[in-house]
Order: C-alpha cells, then structure tokens, then sequence
C-alpha cells in the first residue's frame, strides 16, 4: 500500500509521542484529545488554501466505481477534484470495494493523501431494517433503542459507510410532515434521550472502532414547525418555541458527543438555516462549544437562492461561510467559489481553516489516518451484513415498538388453536411496504410479511384476502406511490371469508413510501379505499382485530368507535411480520406509549399534549361558546400522548410527595404504587409531568420531565420514585437564559398524558 511519506511520518512521530502508560481514563482522553489537535495543526501547516476548501466540499456518487475512469462531463471533473485533493467527502457509495476504490484515489494519489468520508443515509437500518424511529420512539426503552443505532451502524461500516445522516431530532406537533416518520415525535424531553440514545448507539464508545460511524444530528433547525405540515415550507416561530421545544434535543445531542450537525431546508423566523449565524455560529460552536462540523442539507446552499436570501451560487456560498456552515452537500458552491470570495475580502481564510479543522478532527477520531482502509474489508463485508443477530434485533425493537391502542372484550390476544382467522388487507401480504420510507440500502421484498408471521401460527385457520389493492404502483427509486381510489373487484372474497372466520384481522393504513420527505399529506385518514373495505367488513363480522401500518398518526375516528381492537404496529422493518404475530398471540406482551398525539380531525392538527392553557381554557358556563374549540369537533384527542394498553392491567395509586416545598440545592422525591393486577408479566412505562403554574411566560398544561420502564410480574406491586430538582423545572424565560423560577407546581404522574394522578408543591428560590 503506498502512503504518502511526509504527512504519515509525521502523523506517526506525533502518536509515538503520545504513547504513555499508567495514566487515568480521563487523562487518556484528554491527552488524545491534544494530540489529535497537534495532529490537525500538522497538516493545516502543510495545506494550501485549495486543499483546505477542498475538505469542505462533498460530492454525491458519480460513476459506476469499479468501471472505466470517467472522461467527460461532470462524473470526470469530480474524479479529478479527488485527485487534486478538492474533495473531503462522498455520500451514497456503498460496498468496501467501491469505498476501496474512491478512497485509495484519494490516499495515493493526492499530494497529501487525505482520506475521505463516506456518508450514507443510514435511518434506520443498512440492510437489515428496525422499525422507522417514529416506532422505536413509542417503544420509550432507550436501551433498545441505541442498541438498534448500533446495529445499524455495524452493518452501515460494513459496507464502508463511515458517517449516517442520523438522528434526525427534529420536534414536530404536525401529523401531516412526511418526515415524522424519521424523528422521535412532539415532546423535547422524550426527543432528547432518544437522541442521545441513537448517537450513543451509533458512535458508540469509540469512534475509532471498526464498527462506529459518525452520527449527525439534524435538521438544525426548526423543520419539523414546516407551516401547514409541507415540507419545506417556511418555519415562524416565537423564540419561546424555539428555545423550549425546537433547541433542547439540539443541546442534547451535543452534549451526547454527535460529532456532525446538519442545517436544514427552510427558512427560520426570515433567514434560511443555512444562512443562519445565529444557530450555527453563536449558538451552536460559541454558546454549545460544539467542535465537530455542520454539513449542509443536499443543495441547501444554493437554495438560498430560491429562497430570494441569495442573488446567486458565489452569494449563497459567501452567505453560508460566513454563518457557519462547514460543508457544501452537492452545491458545489465552496470549491468554485471560496478562494475568490476570500482574495476579495467577503469570507475570512480564518473561517474556512475552522471548518477544515473540524472536518479533520472528525477523520482522526473515526482513525481513518491510522487506517485510510479500515472499512473496505470485502471478506468482513460479507460475513457482517444481514448475520442473524442483527434480525434478531431488530425483531427485539420491532416487538417494543407496537402500540395496543385498544381491546374491549379482551379480543386480544389470539387464542392458538381451533380458531378460523381471516385475514384482510394488500399490507397483510407485502413484503416491501413493512420497510417504510428512508431504507435506501434494502432490498425490495425482504421483510416478513404479517401474513407469514401469523402462519407459523398452525394452530388455527389462516385464511387471506387482500380486500382492495392500495398502491397500484411506483415510480422509480421511490419517489411516488400511487393509491387505488377506484377498484373494488377484491372486496366480494374479502367479505365472504370475514362472514365464516371466528376473528378477522385486518392490516391497513399507510403504504411505506406514503410517510418520509416530499411526502406530506392533507389528509390523515386510511388512503384508499381502506375504510370503505373496513366498514363493509364489519358490517358482516364485528370481532375485527385493525393492526395499523403508518409512518405519522392517523385520524382514524370511526374505527376508534367500532373496532373493537386496534394495534399500532407503525412500519416495522425487516422482521415486522413476525413482530406482529408475536403481539397478536400474546407470545409477547405489549408495552410501547405513542410518542405523538393522534388526532380525531384533521382540522385539529397541529395537535399536542403540552399546549397553552390560553386565557379562555375549558369554560364551566354549559351555554357559552366563547372559549377556545371548535364548534364541530372536541379539543381532546383520539389517542393521548403517552396513551398505550397492554394485555396486563396496571393500577397507580398512593402519589406521595417527600416534602411539599423545596430550595435550590435540595430535591424533592415523589412516588407512586404501580400495581400489575392481572395473570400476565408485563412493562409500563410510568410517565412524570410537571405544570408550572405562574410564570413570567406562560408555561404548557404539562411537560414530560421524566419516564421509567417497569416490568412487573403477575400481582406484582412496586414503588415507582423520581427526583426533583431546580433543573427539572427550568426553562426559557423571558430572561433570554434557562433558569427555574420560584412558584407552585403541579406534578402528574401515570401510564398516559391524560390519565394521571396529580398533587402540588412548591418551589422556593
């Protein structure tokens, strides 16, 4: 293998010196963290201007790598930006041998033989897919949770994929954005462990192990308040909102150690994000003290254009410089640009040597200087991607994920033998659609299907019918689904084998490439026509089991008030099918919390559990209408934040308070009885809220301040405690700073936002 004899005779002089015995963990650290740096400092002193823009510049897969060099066009002027050292990263090249290939082009051939990155948008899975994170977020196991990311990030290294554009962390009250598929749902507590779950799991303890990759936390930020729910739409939000609901998984994410950002598509409060000083350079680098790097969204340089903030490419590039946006994703604004913008004063050489600075930290504490080529291992590549430990993962996340929303009758669970089912619905028998949206390095077909799930099953009659078709067909690389609205041939066999089963189960709701970017919807209900096949269903057979494929909540009324069981079962991954099955015959036990409001209407989203009390709330006059509602449909929810069943039954009682007042530096412990009171094992998750009741800016009816998941046998009762303290109750107050303010409190606690017991205390400063 050549190296480049300069530039690694002296990284390797730097690491000999480095090398010392007998120290602390912490000094360790500390001390690669200064030789990182002295590393850095090296080869900054040995780059050019060119070569230093060059690390902020990336480029998307351009030509089929293992084939003829490129000798025209835009594929050829990219090879030879690599080769003069112009490039800093790739995305979407996977494989080790394709990664192999760009990387030894820029190794060995360039004159300082800088490695590249090679990003990829690992979601939620390479090959082997867990559920979209919307699911994970209601399964609230924060263990399970990273130890998807880090499947995830095993396989993705693999492959050769050293950095994933994940988590996306981005706060969203608003069903209708595709991409809620994508984040942990509407509360900033929740979104904030879960963040700092995903990054751990994908970054692990080591950065420079052969199976971590980069994790990246965006979009920063503010995409998730799009207006309307379209993506990409314009975001316009008071700094209350920004600060306690937008930034806090942001912050979290940082302190989690995410060594990427990236900005996002719109514009916030008039100033595109990646144009925006304010977020990227005080906040996050100055008053966060990030040191990784911000990356830009795919074009959202030269969008600024579009945006009417840019008069063209050299000004968007001036303009995102300038604010704090390190790399150019597919702009090609930086590497045309900069050195001109530079020589005539407008952008600081400082600042692009920062953004350099940071990049190449980042390629050091993943050891790609140690070893240019550690994620090409084609041998290794082979016997990792897809193992069986990997799917039994993501069968153990898939099962956490479910949701049991309702269960009158004690429908649920199956019972396993002597049972005729029917089973109903173009999702029951997809193999595709399971996968969701964002799962670019899956196969087509490779997830299991609920169909072949409930077969293992063998007990009972399976009978299947798929009702009515619901995508009728796709464009290329998924970009358009389109939905049946017209043919009902499949309806008369669904309904006559409904007439003869003992339980119909019936699997309906959103088609995988329905949820996800560019795909928002004005319409929340099942596409199609899936509630008319519903309706008709029931109208011969009553004892339906509705198990929901979707990638955002639904607004699913009618069936909310005649199905008598519903599961949530989101869009599950590669093992989603026998997930399923397993839930429905109770082989395991339900326990997963939604993690976003599901709303009655349409016309109520955005809807959310932690709103403003507003100065005309609930009026108690029977005859008035002048209070905040609507006059055609209740304020309250289909199904509450936090809302979850289980085939156990849980019973809280005995809210205790250690004290009733406390003081800065003391704390107060709040308790409660959790009972299972049933015949079956079982987990819930015991949710904390918090109300503060006067403050110098109004405050939300309640927050989630903490969470535990507990699992308890049969009759089995435990005291459940939490802490409070002065920080839990801070927020952003009118002070422009993050303080807790003196007052009285109302604590909830329970299984669900709107099922709770509740007392008071008080905080004394």
């Amino acid at each position: 293998m050549k190296i480049k004899p300069i530039i690694y005779s002296i990284l390797s002089f730097l690491f000999f010196i480095g090398c010392n015995e007998g120290q602390t963990k912490k000094a360790v650290a500390s001390k690669k963290n200064d030789l990182i740096e002295q590393k850095v400092d090296s080869i900054l002193n040995l780059m050019t201007l060119d070569e230093k823009i060059g690390q902020m510049n990336q480029y998307n897969g351009f030509w089929e790598i293992t084939g003829p060099v490129p000798k025209e066009g835009q594929a050829a002027k990219k090879y030879e930006d690599i080769k003069k050292g112009l490039v800093g990263s790739m995305l979407n090249v996977k494989g080790a041998k394709e990664v192999y290939t760009l990387q030894k082009i820029a190794v060995e051939e360039t004159r300082l033989g800088i490695p590249l990155l090679f990003g990829f948008d690992v979601i939620h899975g390479y090959k082997t897919i867990s559920p979209i994170p919307l699911a994970e977020a209601a399964s609230w196991d924060l263990d399970a949770i990273k130890k998807s990311a880090a499947i995830a990030a095993e396989e993705a290294s693999a492959v050769g994929i050293n950095w994933t554009f994940a988590p996306m962390v981005d706060i969203s009250r608003d069903a209708r954005w595709g991409r809620v598929m994508e984040g942990a749902g509407e509360d900033p507590y929740l979104g904030s462990k879960i963040a700092e779950a995903r990054i751990k799991g994908f970054q692990g303890d080591d950065l420079s192990s052969r199976k971590t990759i980069l994790a990246c936390a965006k979009h920063f930020a503010g995409y998730g308040f799009a207006e309307a729910g379209r993506d990409y739409n314009t975001v316009d939000v008071g700094e209350q909102t920004l600060q306690n609901i937008i930034l806090p998984p942001f912050k979290a994410s940082v302190d989690a150690g995410v060594r990427t950002f990236m900005n996002s598509f719109n514009d916030l409060n008039g100033v595109p994000a990646t144009g925006n000083k304010m977020l990227q350079r005080e906040i996050l680098k100055n008053n966060w003290n990030f040191t990784g790097f911000v990356v830009s969204d795919w074009g959202s340089i030269n969008e600024m254009i579009s945006h009417g903030y840019a008069k063209d490419s050299e000004h968007a590039a001036e303009i995102a410089v300038n604010a704090g946006s390190d790399m150019d994703m597919e702009s090609y604004a930086y590497v045309t640009y900069l050195k001109k913008l530079i020589e005539e004063g407008k952008v600081k050489e400082a600042d692009v040597e920062d953004a350099a600075r940071r990049i190449l930290r980042t390629k050091f504490e993943l050891g790609l200087f140690e070893n240019p080529y550690k994620y090409c291992d084609e041998a290794y590549e082979k016997n990792t991607v897809g193992k069986k430990e990997f799917h039994d993962g993501v069968l153990d996340i898939a099962k956490k994920s479910i949701v049991l929303l309702k269960n009158e009758n004690n429908l649920l669970p199956l019972q396993r033998s002597g049972k005729k089912i029917a089973l109903i619905g173009a999702l029951a028998n997809d193999k595709t659609s399971p996968l969701g949206s964002w799962r670019i390095g899956a196969d087509d077909e490779s997830a299991v299907s609920v169909f072949e799930g409930m077969s293992q099953y063998k007990q009972n009659q399976l009978i299947y019918a798929k009702g009515t078709d619901l995508a009728i067909g796709r464009t290329e690389f998924m970009w358009e689904t389109k939905i049946n609205d017209s043919d009902k041939s499949e309806f008369a066999k669904a309904i006559s084998i409904a007439k003869s089963a003992d339980v119909v189960v019936m699997v309906l709701g959103e088609h995988g490439l329905q949820s996800g970017e560019g795909r928002s919807r004005s319409d929340l209900g099942l596409p199609g026509l899936q509630q008319e096949l519903l309706e008709e269903v029931y109208k011969i057979n009553k004892n339906i089991v509705l198990v929901l494929n979707n990638g955002r909540p639904l607004a699913i009324p009618w069936a909310k008030e005649n199905i008598p069981a519903i599961v949530e079962a989101w869009h599950l991954g590669t093992q989603s099918g026998n997930a399923v099955a397993q839930v429905l015959y109770g082989d395991y036990n339900p326990s997963g919390k939604l993690p976003m409001t599901f709303p009655r209407n349409i016309g109520q989203v955005p809807l959310y559990y932690n709103y403003k009390n507003t100065g005309r709330p609930v009026m108690t006059e029977k005859e008035s209408v002048f209070w905040s509602h609507y006059i055609d449909e209740k304020n309250t929810p289909l199904f509450a934040f936090g809302h979850g069943l289980s085939y156990s039954k849980f019973e809280y009682s005995s809210l205790k308070l250690s004290k009733k007042s406390f003081k800065n530096s003391e704390k107060i412990i709040v308790s409660v009885t959790l009972k299972n009171n049933s015949k079956v094992k079982g987990k819930e998750v015991v949710q904390l809220y918090i109300r503060d009741l006067i403050a110098s800016s109004t405050r939300p009816v309640k927050e989630l301040k903490d969470f535990k998941l507990v699992e308890l046998n049969p009759q089995e009762e435990q005291v459940i405690s939490f802490e409070i303290k002065a920080e839990t109750l801070a927020f952003f107050t009118k002070n422009n700073k993050w303080e807790t303010e003196p007052g009285e409190f109302k604590i909830f606690i329970g299984g669900s936002s709107d099922n709770t017991l509740e007392d008071q205390f008080q905080f004394l400063k």
